[in-house]
């Protein structure tokens, strides 16, 4: 009789959620995410198309861009063809294998992704206070060792993650509230003690989103140290508007990121329709 049940848990599926109570206008719900969808995919190929095209642009502001790029399509390949398989196909399940995969590939290039943002912020520090250094601080071999050394982090520390949960029985009802899987939400579904998942989670959590987000906070007192000193207003404003798109980049992706994670780990009480939205936000507007 174990063997059995064994089996059943291990061929189990999850079950994904749209908006809840708006099924039957599922389909007009699609086109905004179709769009979404398009515009991120061709919108990131052009700049990166564009960047590889243009010799002028081979500078280290836009190599980051260049990864931003890169990050942000892997992020929507990997989430919006789930979303869109919901709202035009009613396709709610997923199996466990796949959402494991999934959920790695989410938080590893959220990750990734948040790395770049502090490499940016870098970027910008060292133009502004420092820009007669810059070519020498900035070289492509060292802009090479540093993003592979992000991305790496940003696979390793959560390539566990899986793992902790493929351990687990799934014995509660497999529905999800988002429409793809998160490693906080399908922890909460294990009928075991989730501790470890728990503690691992939070401290990859507060490694990577939380030091990464005080490093460019310090980044950005450090600018503005530097920018007050500036005699000028005009080259004052001037140096703080080659900012202001990266800051916006900065607001859009943590935001959204520590609000869902604060949702999830304590916000039980909290509105699920403001969990699902905040999870659109949180995947889909930062490569928009």
């Amino acid at each position: 009789m174990s063997a059995v049940n064994d089996t059943k848990l291990n061929a189990a599926v999850f079950l994904l959620t749209g908006l809840p109570g708006q099924k039957d206008i599922h389909l007009w719900i699609s086109i905004p995410f179709c769009l979404v969808y398009v515009i991120s995919i061709v919108g990131n190929s052009v700049i990166l198309f564009i960047i590889k095209t243009d010799p002028s642009l081979h500078e280290p502001m836009y190599i980051f861009l260049s990864m931003l790029a890169v990050t942000d399509l892997g992020l929507s390949i990997t989430t919006i063809p789930t979303i869109l398989g919901i709202y035009l196909f009613n396709s709610r399940e997923i199996s466990l294998d796949a959402c494991f995969a999934q959920l790695f590939f989410i938080h590893s290039l959220s990750f990734i992704e948040s790395s770049i943002l502090l490499l940016m912020a870098f970027d910008r520090f060292v133009a502004i206070s420092n820009p007669l250094r810059y070519a020498s601080v900035l070289t492509l071999p060292r802009i090479a060792k540093m993003g592979l050394l992000f991305v790496l982090r940003g696979f390793v520390l959560t390539f566990p993650l899986p793992f902790l949960l493929k351990r687990f029985q799934y014995c509660q009802a497999n529905i999800l509230s988002h429409s793809y899987c998160l490693h906080q939400e399908v922890m909460n579904l294990a009928c075991s003690d989730i501790t470890v998942n728990s503690i691992y989670g939070l401290f990859i959590t507060l490694l990577m989103v939380g030091l990464d987000s005080l490093l460019i906070f310090l980044s950005y007192v450090m600018i503005l140290k530097t920018v007050l000193k500036v005699a000028s207003p005009t080259e004052c404003l001037r140096a703080l508007n080659t900012c202001v798109s990266h800051l916006c980049a900065v607001v859009l992706f943590y935001t959204p990121e520590i609000g869902l994670s604060v949702l999830h780990r304590f916000g039980k009480a909290s509105p699920p329709l403001l969990q699902i939205l905040l999870g659109y936000v949180y995947l889909l507007v930062p490569p928009l």
